[in-house]
């Protein structure tokens, strides 16, 4: 085990990152539309070879050190490997939109990630009396195998990938909805004395609590805010239900992606997204403006981009025939949510104004 092996081990394995990364850039460009489109599947499939490579590799180190030869064919039949399913992810992304062809290049990545640091460790102990060496390899196998396993989970349509994206989006609305609903009036000032004093004992007792600090934020609100925030709320859960049937409406329309233009196709399924990432952003806008004092002008903003986006929403999703029946009912609720929350802000806008006229009028 001599110097001079251990440099050939080094120059075969800088070889084969370069070809590797050599690759990963052709990866990284937009696949040309005149390329067969690969399927997943057999990206999976050599997915599940390239493990099998990767566990001969850990036994290789199971006993004795194996020898120069041996390492040197098992990187060329790994590597040989991970190029074929770099190629062959290539090709799957003909047609794939940025949603797609993001979920795509982040599971390539991995499975490159993982495959540099294994056959990186297995180099470095040749020749080395440091066990931590050998202890490591079957943890980078394992390593390589939930990476490649996560393959398997990588969205393979424009749809699933969107659609997910989506999902994250719903998600993100119920945790804004929880919060609403937690929400409380502010104590009545009217009490008998114990009560005033428990209240007096509790807060003493809970000064220090960071969670009590947080819980008392959503504890003050007025009558009028707490009205504001109960028509917030409504319009935020018939938004959330938007989002779900435009979510099940695109779902509809999987069997029909492999057969549409994706000149069209992709693009609105990418606006729709885009649309929905926006509402998203109201909603959370919209959440946090609850909160005392509370802005008229913030709500009213919020408002007008959530009825401004669903209404595109609702033109793209015509363009790809695929309004359901349920989308339309979800967006005519929301449209009478916003209405209301509307209609309670601008009543409320006018008695602030009348207040400060008579303010001004006093003084």
């Amino acid at each position: 085990m001599g110097k001079r092996e251990k440099e050939q081990l080094n120059g075969a394995l800088n070889e084969h990152l370069n070809t590797i990364h050599e690759t990963l850039q052709a990866l990284n460009q937009t696949a040309s539309s005149s390329l067969e489109k690969g399927s997943w599947k057999e990206v999976i499939q050599m997915g599940e070879h390239l493990y099998k490579q990767a566990t001969m590799v850990g036994m290789l180190w199971t006993g004795e050190a194996p020898e120069v030869k041996a390492l040197e064919e098992n990187m060329a039949s790994y590597f040989n490997m991970l190029q074929g399913l770099l190629l062959l992810s290539h090709s799957s992304i003909v047609g794939a939109g940025p949603t797609l062809s993001s979920c795509i290049h982040a599971s390539i990545k991995q499975v490159v990630d993982s495959s540099f640091m294994l056959m990186k460790e297995s180099v470095s102990s040749y020749g080395s009396n440091d066990k931590k060496h050998k202890l490591s390899i079957p943890q980078l196998v394992g390593t390589v195998w939930e990476a490649c396993s996560a393959l398997k989970k990588t969205p393979a349509t424009n749809i699933t990938a969107i659609g997910r994206a989506m999902t994250q989006v719903a998600v993100s609305m119920k945790d804004v909805l929880r919060e609403m609903n937690e929400l409380k009036p502010a104590s009545s000032d009217v009490g008998d004395e114990s009560t005033a004093q428990d209240s007096a004992e509790g807060e003493s007792k809970s000064q220090d609590s960071d969670d009590s600090f947080a819980g008392d934020l959503g504890d003050d609100l007025s009558p009028e805010e707490m009205k504001i925030a109960r028509l917030a709320t409504d319009v935020v859960s018939a938004t959330l239900l938007v989002i779900k049937e435009l979510i099940r409406s695109i779902t509809s329309l999987l069997k029909q992606e492999s057969s549409a233009d994706t000149a069209t196709f992709v693009p609105s399924l990418e606006r729709l997204l885009k649309l929905s990432q926006e509402i998203g952003l109201q909603v959370d806008e919209l959440g946090a403006s609850l909160y005392p004092p509370q802005e008229i002008s913030a709500f009213k903003a919020a408002i007008e981009k959530i009825s401004c986006s669903t209404d595109e929403i609702l033109v793209e999703l015509e363009k790809l025939e695929g309004c359901s029946e349920d989308f339309g009912k979800a967006c005519t609720g929301l449209r009478s949510s916003l209405k209301q929350l509307e209609a309670e802000l601008d009543q409320s806008d006018a008695t602030d104004t009348a207040a400060k006229i008579e303010n001004l009028e006093i003084s």
